[in-house]
């Protein structure tokens, strides 16, 4: 079985909600465990936020994108952003790290996403943006 999903919205904060909620209900078809769907929206969560926060720096005119595919029990989520981009890619992945201290932001986005799915790819290009690429056995 293949399906997919493609949807955008706008970066405004509060379609991060809107965001984890579609992204859950296209996994539910696969019949996973309330724990299994809530990482799932946490890590999708902590992706959209990212492009919101740290892609377009708060803007909230820009599209964010997300795809979403599922393949037998396999679920791959991309999530895009034609923003700023990110300088260094593993600098951005370490603890803590946050390109916003001025926001007082965590910095545990990436491994929040990290922990919470089987894997998970970053490809960015400064200036252009950025897609987070997470994967799941369910």
């Amino acid at each position: 079985m293949k399906n997919t999903m493609k949807i955008q919205f706008l970066s405004k904060s509060e379609n991060e909600a809107f965001a984890r909620v579609a992204v859950a209900a296209f996994v539910s078809q696969l019949d996973p465990t309330l724990d299994v769907i809530s990482d799932i929206k946490t890590a999708v969560s902590e992706g959209v936020t990212n492009a919101i926060i740290h892609g377009y720096e708060g803007r909230d005119d820009e599209e964010v994108y997300i795809e979403c595919e599922l393949e037998d029990d396999r679920l791959t989520i991309k999530i895009i952003d034609n923003g700023v981009g990110i300088k260094n890619i593993e600098e951005a992945k370490e603890p803590l790290y946050t390109s916003r201290p001025d926001l007082e932001r965590s910095g545990m986005g990436f491994t929040l996403m990290e922990t919470f799915m089987d894997e998970m790819e970053v490809s960015s290009r400064e200036g252009q943006g950025t897609v987070i690429t997470l994967r799941k056995t369910i």
